[in-house]
């Protein structure tokens, strides 16, 4: 492990696996104290959990591992017509997944739920409840933190709804990631359409609005603030979306000059980090952002490198024996051989990613468990 916290500082020690509670604060802080933050991958199945894990390990850094409620219901299976039933327990199911194997991999894991707007709220208060429950049985919640994104509404709504909300998780050890401005672009049925052009007003956050909703709940539990400078999900041409990080910089003045605390009071999320110049991002980080989501990118190279794989062994996805050599291809189409491929595109992305966040070599789990 690197320790860029000063030649004369003690830096956080963790436990690895999933951080809860004051654990999940002191990562979160420590990550926007010290100038780096942390990607957040959203995945569907065991295949890409692991594929996180493997590459938050191989990279000495730890990681935010985050569910949508598309991603939760195709992890129960889709076979499961009630969508809301999915979607819960598919959640449910990943968590208690990655609770079992994260700290095997000897780096810590902060466990999230990806944008819910209103008519999502039903499955955040389900996953609540199925955290009391936890708490109850193991003294953690399922989940580190989850977000709530009512950016649409007014910014009253907003606020009121989320200290709803914070004020029955925060007893549980869990956190809030809200949002204020939209992020444009659409994620698993949550978002906003927005014009081609990079002038539109809705893509920026108001410091005003930040200070407001800080001071609103910073008081009832831990809260997070993705404040939009620009941002859209996935992956646009040069030129079509411009990102002004200084928003995050001039936020973090208002609050400051108001509540006196630091430079950088604020932990700040960058959404839609895929396909984002690098030196935009490290310009997000240095005003307090400590998670990048990447969800876009994460999936090309997951389904990339299988369709190169693929490419090159066509033979074995037509013919269980194949014509040009008589022999049997089970070796080549065996599922563990191309989801193994894909889960290395996946780690392969992910070096890149925890590179450019200023992650690599920083976990701040107690000692190196993990892979080779």
């Amino acid at each position: 492990m690197t320790d860029k916290a000063g030649p004369h500082s003690v830096r956080l020690a963790l436990k690895p696996g999933v951080v809860t509670g004051a654990d999940y604060r002191r990562l979160v802080e420590t990550c926007r104290d010290e100038g780096y933050a942390l990607p957040a991958v959203n995945v569907v199945g065991t295949n890409s959990i692991n594929a996180v894990l493997e590459a938050a390990a191989r990279n000495r850094s730890d990681v935010i591992i985050q569910l949508s409620n598309g991603g939760a219901r195709f992890y129960a299976g889709e076979g499961l017509k009630d969508a809301d039933q999915a979607r819960l327990l598919g959640a449910v199911a990943a968590a208690r997944h990655v609770h079992t194997v994260a700290a095997a991999y000897g780096v810590c894991v902060i466990l999230h739920t990806d944008h819910a707007d209103r008519k999502l709220l039903p499955w955040v208060s389900a996953l609540v409840d199925a955290s009391a429950q936890a708490v109850q049985e193991t003294g953690r919640p399922l989940f580190s933190s989850h977000m709530i994104d009512l950016s649409a509404e007014p910014l009253d709504e907003n606020i009121a709804e989320c200290a709803r909300f914070l004020r029955r998780m925060a007893p549980l050890g869990i956190g809030l990631e809200i949002e204020l401005g939209v992020t444009g672009g659409e994620e698993d049925g949550v978002g906003h359409d927005v014009d081609d052009g990079a002038e539109n007003a809705h893509l920026y956050t108001q410091p005003e609005d930040v200070l407001k909703a800080y001071q609103a709940l910073s008081p009832l539990g831990f809260v997070t603030i993705a404040a939009s400078f620009g941002n859209v999900h996935g992956v646009y041409a040069p030129g079509n979306v411009k990102l002004r990080p200084e928003i995050l910089r001039n936020s973090q003045a208002a609050v400051a000059q108001a509540v006196g605390r630091g430079d950088r009071p604020l932990a700040l999320v960058f959404h839609g980090g895929s396909g984002s110049e690098p030196g935009k991002i490290t310009e997000a980080v240095s005003y307090g952002v400590f998670k990048m989501n990447i969800d876009t990118d994460i999936q090309f190279a997951f389904a990339g490198s299988i369709g190169h794989y693929v490419m090159e062994h066509a033979e074995a996805f037509s013919h269980q024996i194949a014509p040009s050599t008589g022999k049997p291809t089970k070796k080549l189409y065996d599922p563990r051989k191309w989801l193994r491929v894909g889960e290395t595109g996946i780690v392969a992305r992910l070096e890149q990613a925890f590179s450019d966040l200023g992650a690599t070599g920083r976990s701040v789990a107690q000692a190196d468990m993990g892979v080779e």
